[in-house]
Protein backbone atom coordinates (compact mmCIF):
# COMPACT_ATOMS: atom_id res chain seq x y z
CA UNK A 1 0.00 0.00 0.00
CA UNK A 2 0.90 3.57 -0.86
CA UNK A 3 0.21 6.94 1.68
CA UNK A 4 1.28 10.08 0.71
CA UNK A 5 2.11 12.02 4.10
CA UNK A 6 1.34 15.66 4.01
CA UNK A 7 1.94 18.61 6.44
CA UNK A 8 0.25 21.85 5.49
CA UNK A 9 1.37 25.22 6.96
CA UNK A 10 0.22 28.13 6.20
CA UNK A 11 2.38 29.23 2.95
CA UNK A 12 3.89 25.30 2.96
CA UNK A 13 3.28 21.80 2.29
CA UNK A 14 5.57 19.35 2.78
CA UNK A 15 4.71 15.70 1.55
CA UNK A 16 6.75 12.02 1.64
CA UNK A 17 5.43 9.13 -0.44
CA UNK A 18 5.81 5.69 1.25
CA UNK A 19 5.61 2.05 0.29
CA UNK A 20 4.03 0.35 3.57
CA UNK A 21 5.76 -2.41 2.31
CA UNK A 22 8.55 -2.20 3.91
CA UNK A 23 7.93 1.73 4.91
CA UNK A 24 10.07 2.53 1.96
CA UNK A 25 10.04 5.95 1.48
CA UNK A 26 9.62 6.60 -2.54
CA UNK A 27 9.84 10.40 -2.98
CA UNK A 28 9.56 13.59 -0.26
CA UNK A 29 9.85 17.28 -0.53
CA UNK A 30 7.81 20.28 -0.38
CA UNK A 31 6.45 23.36 -1.52
CA UNK A 32 7.47 26.81 -0.12
CA UNK A 33 5.78 30.26 -0.64
CA UNK A 34 2.12 29.50 -1.23
CA UNK A 35 0.45 32.37 -2.00
CA UNK A 36 3.48 34.69 -1.93
CA UNK A 37 5.70 35.61 -5.08
CA UNK A 38 8.67 33.02 -5.53
CA UNK A 39 6.97 29.89 -4.56
CA UNK A 40 8.53 26.93 -5.56
CA UNK A 41 8.54 22.91 -5.14
CA UNK A 42 11.87 21.55 -3.92
CA UNK A 43 12.47 17.51 -3.77
CA UNK A 44 15.33 15.22 -4.96
CA UNK A 45 15.07 13.53 -8.04
CA UNK A 46 15.92 9.61 -8.94
CA UNK A 47 19.84 10.18 -8.12
CA UNK A 48 19.45 12.09 -5.55
CA UNK A 49 19.78 15.54 -6.93
CA UNK A 50 18.22 18.66 -5.62
CA UNK A 51 15.46 19.73 -7.99
CA UNK A 52 13.55 23.25 -8.16
CA UNK A 53 10.65 23.63 -9.67
CA UNK A 54 9.64 27.77 -9.57
CA UNK A 55 6.14 28.09 -10.34
CA UNK A 56 3.19 30.71 -9.55
CA UNK A 57 1.06 28.82 -6.60
CA UNK A 58 -1.67 31.27 -5.43
CA UNK A 59 -2.95 28.61 -3.16
CA UNK A 60 -2.68 24.85 -1.41
CA UNK A 61 -4.80 23.21 -4.11
CA UNK A 62 -2.24 24.02 -7.06
CA UNK A 63 0.88 23.50 -4.72
CA UNK A 64 -0.88 19.79 -4.03
CA UNK A 65 -1.63 19.40 -7.62
CA UNK A 66 1.83 20.57 -8.22
CA UNK A 67 2.98 17.78 -5.92
CA UNK A 68 0.91 14.76 -7.19
CA UNK A 69 1.93 16.03 -11.07
CA UNK A 70 5.20 15.28 -10.17
CA UNK A 71 5.40 12.27 -8.43
CA UNK A 72 3.63 10.73 -11.35
CA UNK A 73 6.28 13.01 -14.19
CA UNK A 74 7.67 10.84 -16.85
CA UNK A 75 10.78 11.76 -15.77
CA UNK A 76 11.16 12.83 -11.80
CA UNK A 77 7.85 10.63 -10.75
CA UNK A 78 8.02 7.84 -8.46
CA UNK A 79 4.50 6.43 -9.62
CA UNK A 80 2.93 6.37 -12.88
CA UNK A 81 -0.43 7.59 -11.95
CA UNK A 82 -2.57 9.02 -9.12
CA UNK A 83 -4.68 5.51 -8.47
CA UNK A 84 -1.48 4.29 -7.07
CA UNK A 85 -2.20 6.07 -3.77
CA UNK A 86 -3.91 4.27 -1.63
CA UNK A 87 -4.10 6.77 1.56
CA UNK A 88 -3.31 10.54 2.60
CA UNK A 89 -2.96 11.36 6.04
CA UNK A 90 -2.34 14.50 7.42
CA UNK A 91 -0.71 16.51 10.19
CA UNK A 92 -2.87 18.15 11.96
CA UNK A 93 -2.01 20.27 15.13
CA UNK A 94 -5.14 20.88 17.82
CA UNK A 95 -7.23 17.95 18.40
CA UNK A 96 -8.22 19.87 21.01
CA UNK A 97 -10.42 17.66 23.79
CA UNK A 98 -12.27 15.97 20.92
CA UNK A 99 -9.63 13.88 19.15
CA UNK A 100 -7.89 12.03 21.28
CA UNK A 101 -6.18 9.78 18.40
CA UNK A 102 -5.87 9.37 14.85
CA UNK A 103 -9.27 9.19 12.81
CA UNK A 104 -10.31 8.53 9.36
CA UNK A 105 -11.46 11.86 8.15
CA UNK A 106 -15.06 12.84 7.98
CA UNK A 107 -17.32 16.20 6.76
CA UNK A 108 -17.90 16.05 10.68
CA UNK A 109 -14.12 15.44 11.66
CA UNK A 110 -13.26 18.20 8.84
CA UNK A 111 -15.88 20.47 10.41
CA UNK A 112 -15.33 19.85 14.35
CA UNK A 113 -11.37 20.60 13.38
CA UNK A 114 -12.76 24.26 12.10
CA UNK A 115 -14.91 24.42 15.52
CA UNK A 116 -11.00 24.21 16.99
CA UNK A 117 -9.85 27.39 14.83
CA UNK A 118 -9.58 29.03 17.91
CA UNK A 119 -6.94 26.90 19.68
CA UNK A 120 -4.51 26.91 16.59
CA UNK A 121 -5.39 29.88 14.25
CA UNK A 122 -2.28 29.51 12.39
CA UNK A 123 -2.20 26.05 11.46
CA UNK A 124 -5.80 23.99 11.50
CA UNK A 125 -6.96 26.10 8.73
CA UNK A 126 -3.81 25.68 7.00
CA UNK A 127 -4.03 22.00 7.84
CA UNK A 128 -7.50 21.62 6.41
CA UNK A 129 -6.56 23.24 3.39
CA UNK A 130 -4.50 20.21 2.56
CA UNK A 131 -7.67 17.86 3.14
CA UNK A 132 -9.79 20.03 0.82
CA UNK A 133 -6.94 19.93 -1.84
CA UNK A 134 -6.34 16.07 -1.84
CA UNK A 135 -10.65 15.99 -1.67
CA UNK A 136 -11.06 17.74 -4.70
CA UNK A 137 -7.83 15.89 -6.57
CA UNK A 138 -8.17 12.31 -5.14
CA UNK A 139 -11.92 12.51 -4.03
CA UNK A 140 -12.14 8.60 -3.32
CA UNK A 141 -8.70 8.49 -1.18
CA UNK A 142 -9.46 7.75 2.47
CA UNK A 143 -7.54 10.55 4.57
CA UNK A 144 -7.08 10.17 7.69
CA UNK A 145 -5.95 13.39 10.18
CA UNK A 146 -3.12 12.46 13.00
CA UNK A 147 -3.08 14.85 16.28
CA UNK A 148 0.03 16.47 17.59
CA UNK A 149 -2.06 16.86 20.59
CA UNK A 150 -3.85 13.78 20.85
CA UNK A 151 -1.07 11.52 22.52
CA UNK A 152 -0.57 14.07 24.80
CA UNK A 153 -4.41 13.88 25.89
CA UNK A 154 -3.65 11.07 28.63
CA UNK A 155 -2.63 14.15 31.06
CA UNK A 156 -4.41 14.22 34.37
CA UNK A 157 -6.65 17.67 34.82
CA UNK A 158 -4.45 18.39 37.88
CA UNK A 159 -1.59 18.52 35.22
CA UNK A 160 -3.41 20.50 32.31
CA UNK A 161 -5.76 22.84 34.39
CA UNK A 162 -3.94 26.20 35.52
CA UNK A 163 -4.37 27.98 38.92
CA UNK A 164 -6.61 30.56 37.02
CA UNK A 165 -10.35 31.06 37.73
CA UNK A 166 -12.20 27.68 36.50
CA UNK A 167 -14.57 29.49 34.32
CA UNK A 168 -11.91 30.40 32.01
CA UNK A 169 -11.52 26.52 31.42
CA UNK A 170 -15.21 25.71 31.58
CA UNK A 171 -15.96 28.69 29.38
CA UNK A 172 -13.26 28.86 26.75
CA UNK A 173 -11.52 25.52 27.03
CA UNK A 174 -7.57 27.33 28.18
CA UNK A 175 -5.60 24.73 29.67
CA UNK A 176 -2.32 22.78 28.58
CA UNK A 177 -3.07 20.73 25.53
CA UNK A 178 0.82 20.44 24.72
CA UNK A 179 2.18 19.73 21.25
CA UNK A 180 5.41 17.84 19.08
CA UNK A 181 3.17 14.68 20.70
CA UNK A 182 3.52 12.58 16.92
CA UNK A 183 7.54 13.43 17.91
CA UNK A 184 7.13 12.11 21.21
CA UNK A 185 5.13 9.03 20.30
CA UNK A 186 7.44 8.06 17.85
CA UNK A 187 10.58 8.24 19.85
CA UNK A 188 9.37 6.80 22.82
CA UNK A 189 7.87 4.10 20.66
CA UNK A 190 11.00 3.29 18.69
CA UNK A 191 13.69 4.18 21.83
CA UNK A 192 12.09 1.74 23.96
CA UNK A 193 12.02 -1.06 21.15
CA UNK A 194 16.53 0.04 20.19
CA UNK A 195 16.81 0.29 24.09
CA UNK A 196 14.97 -3.41 24.37
CA UNK A 197 12.55 -1.83 27.00
CA UNK A 198 8.98 -2.82 27.48
CA UNK A 199 6.89 -0.02 26.35
CA UNK A 200 3.91 -0.14 28.29
CA UNK A 201 6.04 -0.95 31.43
CA UNK A 202 8.54 1.79 30.92
CA UNK A 203 9.29 5.52 32.53
CA UNK A 204 10.41 7.48 29.62
CA UNK A 205 11.84 11.09 28.86
CA UNK A 206 11.81 12.79 25.52
CA UNK A 207 13.44 15.69 25.09
CA UNK A 208 12.33 16.78 21.16
CA UNK A 209 14.76 19.95 21.30
CA UNK A 210 14.84 21.85 17.86
CA UNK A 211 14.40 25.92 17.02
CA UNK A 212 10.81 24.87 18.89
CA UNK A 213 11.56 22.40 21.70
CA UNK A 214 9.23 20.23 24.63
CA UNK A 215 9.97 17.58 26.68
CA UNK A 216 7.29 14.92 27.85
CA UNK A 217 6.94 12.38 30.89
CA UNK A 218 5.44 8.98 29.39
CA UNK A 219 4.56 6.49 32.12
CA UNK A 220 4.03 2.77 31.11
CA UNK A 221 3.08 4.20 27.25
CA UNK A 222 1.14 7.41 28.24
CA UNK A 223 2.01 10.77 28.43
CA UNK A 224 1.37 12.15 32.02
CA UNK A 225 3.01 15.80 31.23
CA UNK A 226 4.87 17.85 29.48
CA UNK A 227 6.23 21.41 28.89
CA UNK A 228 4.48 23.07 26.22
CA UNK A 229 0.93 24.42 27.49
CA UNK A 230 -2.24 25.83 25.19
CA UNK A 231 0.36 27.29 23.06
CA UNK A 232 3.79 26.60 21.71
CA UNK A 233 4.83 29.46 24.65
CA UNK A 234 5.05 27.47 27.79
CA UNK A 235 7.92 25.88 29.02
CA UNK A 236 11.67 25.89 27.40
CA UNK A 237 13.69 28.49 26.18
CA UNK A 238 13.39 28.11 21.95
CA UNK A 239 15.00 30.04 18.74
CA UNK A 240 12.57 32.89 18.66
CA UNK A 241 9.83 31.71 21.22
CA UNK A 242 10.18 32.61 25.00
CA UNK A 243 9.10 29.77 27.16
CA UNK A 244 8.40 30.36 30.69
CA UNK A 245 8.29 33.98 31.70
CA UNK A 246 6.92 35.66 34.81
CA UNK A 247 2.85 36.94 34.07
CA UNK A 248 3.87 40.02 36.19
CA UNK A 249 7.01 40.66 33.94
CA UNK A 250 5.21 40.81 31.06
CA UNK A 251 2.15 43.44 31.88
CA UNK A 252 4.84 45.13 33.77
CA UNK A 253 6.80 45.71 30.22
CA UNK A 254 3.23 46.33 28.53
CA UNK A 255 2.54 49.24 30.57
CA UNK A 256 6.39 50.41 30.47
CA UNK A 257 6.62 50.35 26.41
CA UNK A 258 2.60 50.98 26.17
CA UNK A 259 1.70 47.47 24.60
CA UNK A 260 -1.08 45.77 22.83
CA UNK A 261 -1.63 42.09 23.68
CA UNK A 262 -0.58 41.71 20.21
CA UNK A 263 2.55 43.67 20.32
CA UNK A 264 3.33 41.19 23.13
CA UNK A 265 2.59 38.28 21.62
CA UNK A 266 4.90 39.10 18.71
CA UNK A 267 7.94 39.64 20.57
CA UNK A 268 7.29 36.42 23.12
CA UNK A 269 6.65 34.21 19.58
CA UNK A 270 9.22 35.72 16.98
CA UNK A 271 11.84 38.21 18.89
CA UNK A 272 12.13 36.21 21.94
CA UNK A 273 13.93 32.98 23.12
CA UNK A 274 17.69 32.51 21.84
CA UNK A 275 17.22 35.32 18.86
CA UNK A 276 16.27 37.44 22.01
CA UNK A 277 19.18 37.19 24.34
CA UNK A 278 21.27 37.27 21.59
CA UNK A 279 19.56 40.47 20.31
CA UNK A 280 20.31 38.30 16.87
CA UNK A 281 18.37 37.81 13.34
CA UNK A 282 19.07 34.10 14.19
CA UNK A 283 17.86 31.42 16.84
CA UNK A 284 19.80 29.07 15.46
CA UNK A 285 22.04 27.32 17.99
CA UNK A 286 24.53 26.36 15.81
CA UNK A 287 25.58 30.19 15.60
CA UNK A 288 25.61 30.31 19.36
CA UNK A 289 27.71 27.46 19.64
CA UNK A 290 30.54 28.91 17.29
CA UNK A 291 30.43 32.41 19.14
CA UNK A 292 30.49 30.83 22.19
CA UNK A 293 33.89 28.86 21.12
CA UNK A 294 35.36 32.45 20.43
CA UNK A 295 34.85 33.35 23.72
CA UNK A 296 31.39 35.56 22.79
CA UNK A 297 29.69 36.26 26.48
CA UNK A 298 25.91 36.78 25.43
CA UNK A 299 26.31 33.15 23.55
CA UNK A 300 27.71 31.69 26.83
CA UNK A 301 25.58 33.32 28.80
CA UNK A 302 22.48 31.85 25.67
CA UNK A 303 23.69 28.74 25.89
CA UNK A 304 23.58 28.44 29.65
CA UNK A 305 20.11 29.75 30.13
CA UNK A 306 18.70 27.40 27.14
CA UNK A 307 20.84 23.92 28.78
CA UNK A 308 19.58 24.91 32.44
CA UNK A 309 15.90 24.81 31.45
CA UNK A 310 15.87 21.39 29.46
CA UNK A 311 18.28 20.20 32.71
CA UNK A 312 15.72 21.66 35.52
CA UNK A 313 12.43 20.05 33.45
CA UNK A 314 14.28 16.78 32.89
CA UNK A 315 14.61 17.17 36.96
CA UNK A 316 10.83 17.80 37.64
CA UNK A 317 9.80 15.04 35.41
CA UNK A 318 11.96 12.65 37.00
CA UNK A 319 10.63 13.48 40.09
CA UNK A 320 7.11 13.30 38.89
CA UNK A 321 8.33 9.64 37.39
CA UNK A 322 9.93 8.60 40.11
CA UNK A 323 12.92 8.17 37.93
CA UNK A 324 13.41 7.04 34.95
CA UNK A 325 14.17 3.98 32.60
CA UNK A 326 15.14 6.17 29.62
CA UNK A 327 15.75 10.10 28.90
CA UNK A 328 16.20 10.33 24.96
CA UNK A 329 17.40 13.19 23.16
CA UNK A 330 15.69 14.09 19.56
CA UNK A 331 14.76 17.30 17.00
CA UNK A 332 17.82 19.33 15.49
CA UNK A 333 19.62 19.99 18.78
CA UNK A 334 18.60 17.14 20.65
CA UNK A 335 19.98 14.50 17.71
CA UNK A 336 23.12 16.88 17.15
CA UNK A 337 24.57 19.15 19.75
CA UNK A 338 26.51 17.16 22.26
CA UNK A 339 26.83 20.26 24.81
CA UNK A 340 23.34 20.40 25.63
CA UNK A 341 23.17 16.72 26.01
CA UNK A 342 26.04 16.68 28.37
CA UNK A 343 25.27 19.41 30.83
CA UNK A 344 21.74 17.97 31.02
CA UNK A 345 23.05 14.66 32.26
CA UNK A 346 25.93 16.12 33.85
CA UNK A 347 26.15 15.67 38.14
CA UNK A 348 23.14 13.26 38.16
CA UNK A 349 24.60 10.48 39.09
CA UNK A 350 22.38 10.75 42.18
CA UNK A 351 19.36 9.58 39.98
CA UNK A 352 21.29 6.92 38.23
CA UNK A 353 22.66 8.60 35.37
CA UNK A 354 26.00 8.62 33.66
CA UNK A 355 26.85 9.83 30.04
CA UNK A 356 29.62 8.78 28.27
CA UNK A 357 31.10 12.17 27.66
CA UNK A 358 33.65 10.80 24.43
CA UNK A 359 30.77 9.17 22.91
CA UNK A 360 28.18 11.98 23.17
CA UNK A 361 30.61 14.07 21.89
CA UNK A 362 31.42 12.18 18.75
CA UNK A 363 27.37 10.88 17.90
CA UNK A 364 24.83 12.63 16.62
CA UNK A 365 21.57 11.69 14.26
CA UNK A 366 21.33 8.06 14.74
CA UNK A 367 20.12 5.41 17.05
CA UNK A 368 22.70 5.48 19.86
CA UNK A 369 23.24 5.12 23.18
CA UNK A 370 25.51 7.80 25.14
CA UNK A 371 25.32 6.32 28.74
CA UNK A 372 27.79 4.06 30.06
CA UNK A 373 27.55 0.46 30.60
CA UNK A 374 26.47 0.99 34.35
CA UNK A 375 23.72 3.65 34.14
CA UNK A 376 20.79 2.79 35.83
CA UNK A 377 19.19 5.11 33.16
CA UNK A 378 19.57 4.38 29.41
CA UNK A 379 20.22 8.04 27.81
CA UNK A 380 19.77 7.81 23.72
CA UNK A 381 19.89 9.74 21.19
CA UNK A 382 16.49 8.07 18.70
CA UNK A 383 15.98 10.55 15.28
CA UNK A 384 12.81 11.72 15.23
CA UNK A 385 10.53 10.48 12.33
CA UNK A 386 6.84 11.92 12.52
CA UNK A 387 6.14 11.52 8.69
CA UNK A 388 6.25 7.54 9.46
CA UNK A 389 4.40 7.47 12.12
CA UNK A 390 1.47 9.45 10.59
CA UNK A 391 1.72 6.68 8.12
CA UNK A 392 1.88 3.95 10.07
CA UNK A 393 -2.04 5.33 11.63
CA UNK A 394 -3.31 6.22 8.33
CA UNK A 395 -2.51 2.54 7.42
CA UNK A 396 -4.19 0.81 10.57
CA UNK A 397 -6.98 3.05 10.06
CA UNK A 398 -7.87 2.37 6.47
CA UNK A 399 -7.31 -1.53 6.86
CA UNK A 400 -9.50 -1.81 9.86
Amino acid sequence: MKILVLNCGSSSVKYKLYDMDGEKVLAKGGVERVGIDGSFLKFKDNNGESVVIEKPLPEHTVAVELILSTLTDPKYGAIKSYGEIDAVGHRMVHGGEVFKESTLITDEVTNTVKSLTDLAPLHNPANLKGVAAISKLLPKVPQVAVFDTAFLSSMEPYAYIYPIPYRYYRDYKVRRYGFHGTSHRYVSLHGAKFLGLDYNKSKIITCHIGNGASITAIKDGKAIDTTLGMTPLEGLMMGSRSGDVDPGALTFIMEKEHLSAHDLSEILNKKSGVMGVMESDSGDMRDVESAMERGDERAILTMNMYNHRIKKYVGAFLAELNGADAIIFTGGVGENQAVTREYVCENMEYAGIKLDKELNAKVRGKDVVISTPDSKVKVAIIPTDEELLIARDTLAIVTK
